[in-house]
Parts: C-alpha cells; sequence; structure tokens
C-alpha cells in the first residue's frame, strides 16, 4: 500500500476561454524571468548597466529555444519521423522536448550576437548569468510534473510521482527524476554563487563550473531514467553527452585559470560602474580631479598672500607709525620708541602722564 507519493496534475493546460494556458510554458517562462532578474543583479555587482542582461537574453532565448528543440527531435527523431508518427508534432514545443545541450549551445551564438553588438565580453555575461540558468532549468523540470513525462524507474518510495496512463507509458508511482534535476539545478546555482564570491571567477570560469555541476547531476539522474532513449556502448545518449560536455568545461576551466587569471576589471564601455584605467570608478576621478585643481587654487592663493606680506607689514608700520609722528614730540635727548603698540591714537597731541 502505497503511503505517500506526490500526485500528477490530470491535465497539463488549463483554457481561459479559447486561449489555452500550458503548465509546461508556464514553467519555461517563468524559468527565463528568473534568469534575467538573476543575471541583471550580478551584471550590476560587476560594473554592467541595468537592462543589459535582458537586452541581450532577446537573442539567447529565442536562439535556445530553436536549438532545444532541434536537440530533442534529432536525438529522438523516432518520435516525430516513422510509420504512423505526424512531422507536424516536431514543431509542438508546448507538448515537451528540449534537450539542454542544444539550448544552451544555440542561446550561446543569440547571446554573442548581442554581445557584439553592445561590445560586451561574451564570458564576462556568461559568467553573470550562470547561476540564473541552473535556476531557470530548475523552474523548467516542473513542466515535465504538468506533462507526466521523463520519470524514472518504477518505485514505492514517499516521494514517488504518480503517473497516470496513457500513450507510452503505464500507470503507477515513479521516481520523479524531474524533481531530482530541480534540485540538483538549485544546488549549482547556489554553488555557483558561492564560489564566484569566495574565488572570484572570471573570463567564463563561473559559467564553466556551471556546466561541469550541472553535467555531474545529469549523468546520474539521466541513467535512472526509463524513457525511450538512444543507447551507444550501453549507456543513454545523454550520459554520453554530459561526459564529454563536463570533460571540455573541465578542460576550459583549468586553462583559463592559467591563461587569463582574475577577473575582468571593465565588462560594459560606459557604465556607470566602470573602473578607470587607473582603477578608478569615473565619478570618482572626476570628483578627485575637482578636488585637485580646487587645492591647487587655493595653494595658489595663499603663495599670493605670502608673496603680499612683507608689504602689508611695511603698511601695517606706517599706519602705526602716523599716530606716533603726529602724536609725539621726540626731543634730541628721548630715545626713539621702540614698541609702536605705544603710540597715541591719531588727532590726541597731549602726552598722557608717564608716557615714554
Amino acid at each position: 500500500m502505497d503511503i505517500a507519493y506526490i500526485p500528477s496534475p490530470s491535465t497539463g493546460v488549463i483554457h481561459l476561454g479559447p486561449i489555452p494556458l500550458r503548465g509546461y510554458a508556464f514553467c519555461i517562462i517563468i524559468g527565463v524571468f528568473v534568469a534575467v532578474w538573476l543575471g541583471n543583479r550580478r551584471w550590476i555587482a560587476r560594473g554592467g548597466k541595468p537592462g543589459t542582461v535582458a537586452d541581450i537574453a532577446v537573442w539567447a532565448v529565442p536562439f535556445g529555444l530553436v536549438g532545444g528543440r532541434l536537440y530533442h527531435v534529432i536525438t529522438d527523431y523516432q518520435l516525430y519521423f516513422g510509420e504512423g508518427r505526424n512531422w507536424v508534432d516536431a514543431f509542438k514545443i508546448w507538448e515537451g522536448g528540449l534537450g539542454i545541450w542544444g539550448a544552451i549551445a544555440l542561446g550561446a551564438v543569440g547571446a554573442w550576437i548581442g554581445c557584439r553588438l553592445r561590445g560586451i565580453p561574451l564570458p564576462a555575461w556568461a559568467d553573470a548569468l550562470a547561476p540564473g540558468i541552473a535556476l531557470a532549468q530548475a523552474c523548467g523540470r516542473w513542466g515535465n510534473w504538468f506533462n507526466q513525462e521523463l520519470y524514472g524507474r518504477a518505485t514505492d518510495l514517499p516521494w514517488a510521482v504518480e503517473i497516470s496512463a496513457g500513450p507510452n507509458r503505464d500507470a503507477g508511482t515513479y521516481h520523479p527524476t524531474f524533481l531530482y534535476e530541480s534540485l540538483w539545478c538549485i544546488g549549482v546555482a547556489v554553488l555557483v554563487i558561492w564560489a564566484d564570491r569566495r574565488f572570484k571567477l572570471g573570463h567564463g570560469r563561473a559559467f564553466a563550473l556551471y556546466v561541469a555541476a550541472y553535467c555531474v547531476g545529469r549523468g546520474w539522474i539521466e541513467y535512472m531514467r526509463v524513457d525511450e532513449a538512444h543507447h551507444v556502448l550501453g549507456l543513454r545518449l545523454n550520459v554520453w553527452t554530459s561526459i564529454v560536455v563536463f570533460v571540455a568545461a573541465v578542460v576550459y576551466f583549468v586553462l583559463s585559470a592559467k591563461l587569463r587569471p582574475g577577473r575582468e576589471t571593465v565588462v560594459e564601455p560606459d557604465a556607470p560602474g566602470k573602473k578607470a584605467a587607473d582603477g578608478a570608478d569615473p565619478a570618482a576621478k572626476d570628483a578627485k580631479d575637482a578636488a585637485d585643481t580646487k587645492g591647487a587654487q587655493d595653494v595658489k592663493d595663499v603663495k599670493d598672500t605670502k608673496g603680499a606680506k612683507p608689504e602689508g607689514k611695511a603698511a601695517a608700520g606706517a599706519a602705526l607709525a602716523e599716530p606716533a609722528a603726529a602724536g609725539s614730540v621726540l626731543t634730541k635727548d628721548e630715545p626713539a620708541k621702540k614698541d609702536l603698540g605705544t603710540a597715541q591714537p591719531a588727532g590726541d597731541t597731549t602726552p598722557e602722564p608717564g608716557t615714554r
């Protein structure tokens, strides 16, 4: 007797009048928004402009969807091209079927075009978006739950997913591989964010870490699935793809760390937070230049004042000497007064008693 399991939706689509609202599409859309939101925050933190991630995503997302669908159709062509199959179904993306490998590959082409148009290095943009892509995959995998697809072997575990009878599937409880991969992708996103903060990854290494970590999880999760797939040397095609892509990501990570250590200092031209050549923020540099100019003017004024000081002293002495000359009558036997401060005020011609 099953004590607990994860129920599946009775349908993957809700009709709002004549408009069908499909759960699979909603999961993809939510994932895109999460990726762009997080990527934008990380891009700004690296010195980029707000909105740049979304502008480039306009290129990357359509390319990624086309690439993901192409990979799925090519690797599972028997589902669309064969006896009793309708090739038109290959265009029904809402029914499921996106290969992450094709989505990343062709999505990178779209991102490269967008980056080139804005003069931005693709590796830096990919680093900013890497954990967001992992979270997008975590959201997108729940679309498989709506479509009751991509589950694993039969099991009676409490977290098994209930699958109803349908085309090419038997009713029962199975390993929820969509859930395993969703949780794994969340872990990958956390790993990339932590490693990026701890080690200041740059030049595409944060993205390479995401790819390598995802491939590790995808390898063992793919091995659990029971849906139809091509096999090579006893392993599913996607397992081999995971191995090859994992090795490529690790090689890139190591070589990049040796050839281009550190992180980019400038990721986007004319960004508010872009560092100048001397490592200072342009706004701070302008403030510093203004302060230096004002300081130089102040120093000049002080020097001019000091230069006029002897002349000022002579004038002050003359001013003090005049009252003394006007108010004092010196005889030839009386010594001259050395302290000008004792001179009588102007207009007072009577010497005070005792004054010398």
